[in-house]
């Protein structure tokens, strides 16, 4: 690309060697040739003016120069170096201008004198110290602008300044053009990472989603739906875990068999509506009164199991907590039936392990025992 930049300038300069001295030549052709390259580099359409506005004014010789721009029919003059301020910041009808004129002409406009010339309007260039001035499009086929260079002094511009000034300009489309290339190619890039960021957002909540979806559906598998505890597949599994746990550390643990009582006499006298509330009762009791490290269960029905590891407290001592619990229950709470629970106690030893299932048949025998001790009392 640095290639066709440079060519462009030099191809005005060797035409017109006699309006300079040699030196001048080759002092001007250094500076282009480094201007060509800082445009060649130049990413944004501010960094390319800041290059222009100086580099104008060095090529010719001038007391000052002005970046325009075509925008709607005016002339915006976006930049500006020179001695003394100008019109930076303002708009014109570009018929009235004489940047417009460059444009619609697609040539330059030298000249001499500013207030002897109709293509000027005088009035605007009163405030200035400009006396002679040359205008030069930005892209000679389809102008986007203009660079204008201004004289404080009556000045002939020569075809040597204004050819230096016009290979300014050429090259300055040349790196306009390249601006608004990459500025889309910059704007696909990161419209296609949006993109692909919204993908990958929308695929993270997905797996999210679905992840969040499967962890309920284990635990829905594993849970008793009418009091939240572990169902009995669930039970099986974390306690057989605890149990492997309690037989690698050599601690002790204990199984606990609760039969809730007379729960079908609740069904047949208040309904299955009234024994349905006795099994959350009897399950929020459990809870109240065991540790969160204990497993707990509704094997199905009236049947609960805990699962303590250690003695701490012992199984006496939850049991009588237990009935405190219910007692105090049946005591403050108003409901058409008493919660009675009855209670087995299987011990597990790590040097005589035994089965879970075993475990929970031992217990219920215990708890069928204790029950029958209670109702010969």
């Amino acid at each position: 690309m640095e290639l066709e930049l440079m060519s462009a300038p030099c191809c005005y300069l060797l035409s017109n060697r006699e309006d300079i001295t040699s030196q001048q030549y080759l002092k001007a052709i250094k500076r282009l040739l480094i201007v060509v390259q800082d445009l060649s580099s130049a990413r944004s359409l501010e960094r390319i003016m800041e290059i222009v506005r100086v580099a104008a004014r060095e090529l010719t010789g001038s007391d000052g120069a002005s970046f325009v721009l075509r925008d709607n029919g005016y002339c915006y003059y976006a930049d500006e170096d020179a001695i003394a301020p100008l019109w930076k910041g303002q708009r014109f009808p570009m018929n009235i201008c004489i940047g417009g004129w460059t444009m619609f002409n697609r040539q330059p406009a030298i000249i001499e004198d500013v207030y002897g010339d109709e293509r000027v309007p005088y009035v605007a260039y009163q405030p200035t110290f400009i006396k002679s001035m040359v205008m030069v499009p930005i892209r000679i086929l389809d102008p986007i602008g203009a660079i204008g260079t201004y004289w404080a002094n009556y000045h002939q511009p020569t075809t040597s300044e204004v050819n230096l000034l016009q290979a300014l300009a050429d090259t300055t489309a040349v790196a306009m053009e390249n601006v608004q290339v990459y500025s889309e190619l910059e704007q696909r890039v990161r419209n296609r990472t949006a993109a692909l960021e919204a993908v990958n957002i929308r695929m993270q909540q997905e797996i999210q989603e679905r992840e969040a979806a499967e962890t309920e559906i284990k635990r829905l598998a594993i849970t008793d739906e009418l009091t939240g505890l572990y169902n009995r597949r669930g039970f099986f599994l974390v306690a057989e875990q605890q149990l492997k746990l309690v037989q690698r550390s050599q601690n002790s643990a204990s199984l606990l068999f609760i039969d809730l009582d007379g729960l079908k006499k609740i069904n047949d006298n208040f309904g299955h509506e009234s024994g349905d509330a006795a099994i959350v009762i009897a399950a929020n009791l459990l809870k109240q009164t065991f540790r969160d490290s204990d497993t707990l269960a509704r094997l199905g029905g009236d049947e609960f199991v805990v699962l303590m590891q250690g003695n701490d407290p012992n199984s006496a001592t939850i049991i009588e907590r237990l009935q405190t619990a219910i007692d105090q229950f049946n005591q403050t709470q108003k409901y058409p039936f008493p919660i009675s629970m009855s209670v087995g106690v299987q011990a597990y030893e790590p040097h005589q392990p035994i089965s879970l299932d075993h475990m929970i048949t031992l217990a219920d025998y215990q708890m069928y025992q204790s029950k029958r001790a209670r109702q010969n009392k």
